[in-house]
């Protein structure tokens, strides 16, 4: 048994979950076992959508863990990131009692789930040096050793703030919180990134989690097709844990022929030209009117400092281009978050923060 199941929840480890009626083992050719309608709907585009999907889809799972060169045991697929998240914080969190630890200005999922389960939730603040932001790794480590926390969130490359956590940061961070808490990396944003992936460093440590998705590189996001890789036995514990049908059978084709070699081929492609596209908008951005800093970025998006933010967020809408706003986190009072576009897209972005006059608003 993997040594990270002592710090899952003592109620749960035995938890065997749902038996649902596709994840019993059974076949055969009359299905009278989980009262769906024998009759296929006129709707139905011809994925037998009366029938319940498989809660784990074969198919998908063996061609994600290719995707990210893992084991098909190490691999769970969820709605999306955020109910590996949930996941997560339900399965290793007694509500009130252990601590979720984060690393704002950040994702405000982990929060939201943090808060659903009443698990304390504990901060240390992302280091702001001027051109990037970084991890205190070692205030995180002390605050892991002083205070009863289950679960570190950190998310690289970050949201919204663009950084990638060095692979040595991560492997320390795991050293010094094995037997302690769970590391968890997401990496929606893993592919625009020059940063190798944490996956690397599952076989070292059975206590690391990292998340990916089709939502961002694989342009699936209405799919919600997510992954959460750990080790086999903690997969385990999640999936007992996950909805009985987690998985649409709708998604599931749709993330199967995204992942056919011509389709992974134009994601990659696409990837390419985020990149370049994302360099050219910082260059433009940093000279723009009214822009007071740009910070260098490892995912699709840039976070801007502005004079006059308010005055750039209207321009923008005006213009009909709609972008984050981070106003409502004290410490990115004046930051716009902005989505790296198609080459025309970023060009009318580009365009109406030209017309931005210098100087704040009278």
């Amino acid at each position: 048994m993997s040594p990270v199941l002592d710090l899952v929840r003592d109620d749960l480890r035995d938890f065997a979950g749902y038996s649902s009626a596709r994840r019993t083992t059974v076949s055969g050719s009359i299905w009278l076992n989980a009262n769906e309608s024998p009759w296929v709907s006129p709707a139905d585009p011809g994925l037998a959508l009366n029938r319940y999907p498989e809660p784990q889809p074969v198919l998908l799972r063996e061609r994600l863990a290719r995707l990210y060169g893992v084991a098909t045991p190490q691999l769970l697929i969820t709605r999306g990131s955020d109910e590996g998240i949930d996941l997560l914080v339900r399965a290793f969190c007694r509500a009130g009692q252990d601590g979720v630890l984060i690393a704002p200005p950040t994702f405000g999922m982990y929060a939201v789930c943090a808060r659903v389960q009443n698990a304390p939730l504990h901060e240390v603040a992302l280091i702001d040096d001027g051109d990037r932001w970084s991890l205190d790794v070692e205030r995180v480590i002390e605050r892991v050793a002083t205070q009863p926390i289950r679960l570190v969130f950190l998310c690289s490359p970050a949201n919204p703030t663009g950084q990638a956590l060095p692979t040595a940061d991560i492997r320390r961070l795991a050293l010094a919180l094995r037997g302690r808490a769970v590391l968890v990396i997401d990496e929606a944003y893993a592919e625009f990134s020059p940063v190798d992936s944490a996956i690397g460093l599952l076989a070292e440590f059975d206590h690391l989690v990292v998340l990916r998705t089709l939502s961002k590189a694989y342009a699936l996001a209405g799919a919600r097709v997510g992954s959460v890789i750990a080790a086999p036995d903690l997969i385990g514990v999640l999936r007992n844990l996950a909805a009985p049908y987690p998985v649409p059978a709708p998604s599931a084709a749709l993330a199967l022929a995204a992942l056919e070699p011509e389709a992974a081929a134009a994601a990659r492609s696409r990837v390419q030209t985020t990149i370049a596209e994302r360099g050219r908008v910082e260059t433009a951005l940093r000279s723009a009117p009214g822009v007071t800093h740009v910070y260098a970025s490892a995912g699709n998006y840039l976070l801007l400092r502005f004079q006059d933010a308010e005055a750039a967020f209207q321009r923008l809408l005006a213009a009909g281009v709609v972008v984050r706003d981070m106003r409502a986190n004290p410490v990115l009072a004046d930051a716009l978050r902005i989505s790296i576009g198609s080459p025309a897209e970023n060009e009318a972005l580009i365009a109406a923060l030209a017309t931005l006059k210098s100087g704040r608003a009278a």
